[in-house]
């Protein structure tokens, strides 16, 4: 999708990284090889005592990518790797700046932090936001190729530290799970139901694969969603089954999970027989696709509670 406006709007839509999903643990290795082997400064923890020195003062020289993330947080697990890969990869043309949210409380108030995670970046001393929730790797590459013209334009042109030197020895390549490379390339063609088919394949295999679960899940949930306007998000009638599951949808996709289970716990109260197993049924998916979220051990016990 091409941009011709500045960073600061661009229509990003938040979202869930199916590409991490589909190889997270890879994602993983690739971004602690990438971090070892990037200049130094170019990726970087970040304090209260060290904002000003590592945000707003080196933003004057180059962009600086903030990552507001926590460690309870699953999306965060999966666009962390791909933040520090393409870091690495740009060696030094911008930083990432790391920031622990439950530890750095008031760098989250000062940017008004909702949900995680959530990027910003800083140019000249002032913040441009990017997006929230997890994006694949393409259209981050894409979010900030656009960051990039935007600090040209500035007369941000510098570069922190040096390339890495050449190891004696070729880096090692992580292993990859051939069962989910085929899901994972239907996920970077944006083949939602090659994906689909993939991950079956998995399963028909191995059908208490978690991974597999939760790719299926979310590849559903892209499916349903992908290139539809967002829908009213209201609070709505909860015995509309329909219209309540859809809204729960892009809640999902915007990071909102308290708010998407809340909306489905209610369809459960509301409803009876086919409505309500509709309802139940979507709401399990959306937990596989949340993983450890905070907001899913009270609504299962909500939801135990709604059924009971």
């Amino acid at each position: 999708m091409k941009h011709n406006g500045p960073v600061s709007q661009m229509p990003f839509r938040g979202a869930v990284d199916l590409g991490a999903l589909a190889s997270a643990k890879q994602s993983q290795q690739q971004a602690a090889v990438a971090r070892a082997n990037a200049p130094a400064g170019v990726i970087i923890d970040v304090t209260e005592a060290s904002f000003q020195a590592e945000v707003i003062d080196r933003s004057m020289t180059v962009p600086v990518v903030l990552d507001l993330w926590a460690t309870w947080c699953g999306p965060c697990k999966q666009l962390s790797p791909i933040l520090e890969k393409l870091a690495a990869e740009d060696a030094g043309r911008w930083v990432l700046a790391k920031v622990d949210v439950d530890a750095e409380q008031r760098i989250a108030a000062a940017f008004q932090v909702q949900s995680i995670p959530s990027v910003f970046a800083v140019i000249k001393g002032q913040p441009v936001p990017l997006f929230q929730g997890a994006y694949p790797e393409a259209q981050i590459r894409q979010i900030l190729d656009e960051l990039m013209k935007v600090a040209a334009q500035q007369g941000l042109t510098g570069q922190v530290g040096a390339p890495a030197e050449e190891p004696d020895t070729p880096a090692v390549e992580p292993p990859v799970d051939p069962r989910f490379v085929a899901a994972f390339e239907a996920i970077e063609a944006g083949d939602w139901p090659a994906a689909e088919r993939a991950y079956r394949q998995v399963l028909d295999a191995s059908p208490a694969d978690a991974d597999a679960q939760a790719g299926l899940a979310m590849v559903g949930l892209y499916q349903r969603t992908d290139g539809r306007p967002v829908p009213d998000l209201g609070p709505g009638e909860p015995s509309d089954v329909a219209t309540q599951i859809d809204a729960a949808d892009f809640e999902a996709l915007q990071g909102n999970w308290a708010g998407a289970f809340a909306r489905l716990i209610a369809c459960v109260r509301a409803t009876s027989g086919s409505d309500r197993d509709l309802a139940r049924a979507r709401l399990l998916e959306l937990f596989m696709v949340a993983g450890d979220d905070p907001a899913v051990p009270p609504a299962r016990t909500a939801l135990a509670s709604a059924l009971f």
